[in-house]
């Protein structure tokens, strides 16, 4: 489960968030809300959540100074004010996205997909198993895990995802892992064997196997085909 913060000081913005995540039945929990600057970084110091809808104009700190205080959260700013300036300024500090009042729900869908890193089935059984996956890709994934998370059978979750997600469960963890993987070794510029290790391959054969079936290369050759895509642009 995603965990949230909504940091706003219009009660109707507050109510408009909610309302659409329980509405859509999306795997995120709404772990606190502040109407204040000074309550909205309190509450993100205690609550530690993955994302955050943060306003901009607010009480005795603004968005702005909270974002760029953090660490390791997705940040979604929502403002009454369309300026080009403040989306400059809130790209920079590493928002995901910046939504201008009044919220509508298809804005605000694409954003918190933006955000998380995939998208929404419709399915809250898959949506769930996503999230968790998201999540834990690093370690062992299990059916009765995901099982007793869901409260669903194994066959049960395994068919349902195979249907919405045209893949098994195991596919999409080893998928994630290696999309990880890459971002870890060309934006971290972590080693091969390390970045192997970070997301969840103790055995590096395993990783080079999983690596060659969603890339077609080995990961020195995908690296140096990177490399080389941006000397050709220079």
């Amino acid at each position: 489960m995603i965990k949230a913060v909504i940091c706003d000081d219009e009660k109707a913005a507050l109510n408009i968030i909610r309302h659409f995540i329980e509405a859509r039945k999306l795997p995120i929990e709404i772990v606190g809300t502040a109407e204040n600057g000074r309550d909205a970084w309190n509450l993100i110091q205690s609550k530690k959540p993955d994302l955050v809808f943060m306003d901009i104009h607010m009480p005795y700190m603004n968005g702005f100074e909270i974002i760029s205080r953090m660490k390791d959260c997705k940040v979604i700013i929502i403002t009454a004010y369309d300026s080009f300036e403040y989306a400059q300024r809130a790209l920079r500090l590493g928002a995901s996205d910046i939504l201008s009042k009044p919220i509508e729900f298809e804005q605000l869908e694409q954003a918190i997909v933006r955000a998380v890193g995939w998208d929404f089935t419709g399915n809250e059984t898959v949506d769930t198993i996503l999230a968790y996956i998201h999540e834990h890709y690093q370690m062992q994934m299990e059916l009765d895990t995901l099982a007793e998370l869901t409260f669903c059978t194994p066959s049960h979750i395994a068919r349902l995802f195979k249907k919405h997600m045209g893949m098994t469960i195991i596919s999409y963890v080893h998928k994630i892992r290696i999309e990880q993987s890459i971002r870890m070794m060309e934006e971290k510029k972590m080693a091969i064997k390390e970045a192997a290790e970070a997301v969840g391959y103790q055995n590096l054969n395993h990783f080079y196997k999983y690596f060659r079936i969603q890339t077609g290369v080995t990961p020195a050759v995908y690296l140096k085909q990177g490399q080389d895509e941006i000397h050709e642009s220079e």
